[in-house]
């Protein structure tokens, strides 16, 4: 039995982690073994990455070790939590993924597409996601709402509005590139209407997905 893999994606402030266990006791409830985690961390070594990409006090790191620091989370989590998952014929939901270097650190940063590809087809072995949420929102109200929030505020929430915007431009590019794995939602919603989308479009791709097996 094949598992299904999805991942959910947006700007800083979308609400992307707070809808990720909704989610998981939704399908659970429908009988899906799921599990969750997220990037960049989910592992012993990547929470310790995590710590040193987030810590505002590194507010001097080159873009280039970022996106290095990113991948060395990521082949982890790829390889210790979400392939064996999948073998397993569960259903993994990631808080973010590859696509966030492609939107972070290669629209944000500016950094050559091509060659981001490159690197992360080589720290995620191929692996690609089932489905992908993004979590559409304005750049500045994303900001406003993390700043509101009081929770962490993180090396990379601090960067400019305008790199935020670039950020979020550039998961429009991902998402219209690929429009049969993305779907975007609207995260300006309440929590229960987004919840209530969320769970109607997961619902439903797992059903087509269980249908051609």
């Amino acid at each position: 039995m094949s598992g299904y893999f999805i991942t959910l994606e947006g700007p800083d402030g979308s609400g992307k982690t707070s809808h990720v266990q909704p989610l998981a006791d939704f399908l659970q409830s429908h009988g899906y073994s799921v599990i969750t985690t997220r990037e960049p961390g989910g592992t012993e070594i990547g929470d310790q990455v995590r710590r040193v990409i987030m810590d505002m006090k590194n507010k001097g790191m080159n873009p280039r070790t970022e996106i290095l620091l990113f991948q060395a989370s990521r082949v982890q989590i790829v390889e210790q939590v979400i392939r064996p998952a999948l073998k397993a014929g569960k259903v993994v939901i990631c808080d973010r993924y590859a696509d966030s270097t492609m939107a972070y650190q290669g629209y944000g940063h500016q950094t050559d597409l091509v060659f981001l590809r490159q690197l992360l087809r080589f720290a995620t072995g191929g692996l690609q996601p089932d489905l992908t949420l993004l979590l559409d929102l304005d750049a500045r109200k994303g900001l406003q709402r993390r700043q509101k929030s009081g929770g962490e505020w993180n090396r990379l929430d601090d960067y400019e509005v305008e790199f935020h915007e670039r950020v979020r431009e550039g998961y429009h590019h991902l998402a219209n590139a690929e429009p049969e794995r993305w779907v975007t939602v609207d995260a300006s919603n309440d929590m229960v209407s987004l919840q209530s989308k969320i769970r109607e479009v997961v619902l439903t791709r797992l059903t087509e997905h269980e249908s051609r097996r």
